[in-house]
């Protein structure tokens, strides 16, 4: 039987962080123990809010099944948010690629750590839920007092209902 096919994904926010050291360390050591072979290693500086082209392309290599599981230092350092942690969790999990998170030791290669991300999408939807009741409410709370809500008109859109009105008077 072939070693599985680790990657490891360790990320900062800013160059002046000096955590990477210590999570490659701790992954390439849990890789080790687990007998495991390390097939990619990224480094990834940058903000969560910002594009990450180092984890795009190792979806990429996941999608094309060159590695077997991604290994994270934490949770934080691969999701950008809940809903994106559990949209690529839910993907990796539909590809059949493992995903481990050392610090909160979530493990999906194991079946309870598949049911604690089955856990984590249902948390997820339960936000999504929310956040749309919320929406509904504050739309028809607008309505009732007559405040405008919804995208605002732009100002071309809006330089020409006033010539208009204007052009009626």
């Amino acid at each position: 039987m072939k070693p599985m096919k680790a990657a490891l994904y360790a990320r900062v926010s800013t160059h002046d962080q000096q955590t990477l050291p210590l999570q490659q360390k701790a992954m390439r050591s849990y890789v080790k123990k687990r007998g495991w072979v390390i097939a990619q290693q990224i480094k990834e500086v940058g903000s969560g809010a910002k594009m990450r082209p180092q984890r795009e392309e190792l979806l990429k290599a996941a999608r094309r099944r060159e590695i077997d599981v991604i290994v994270v230092w934490r949770l934080d350092r691969w999701g950008r948010s809940l809903a994106d942690l559990v949209t690529t969790l839910k993907e990796l999990s539909d590809l059949g690629i493992g995903f481990v998170s050392l610090t909160e030791a979530i493990d999906l290669t194991t079946a309870s750590g598949r049911a604690l991300a089955g856990m984590l999408a249902v948390f997820a939807e339960f936000e999504r839920d929310i956040l749309r009741e919320r929406v509904k409410a504050g739309i028809a709370q607008a309505r009732e007092q007559g405040k405008p809500h919804g995208r605002p008109r732009t100002a071309a859109k809006q330089a020409r209902s006033e010539d208009r009105r204007s052009a009626a008077a």
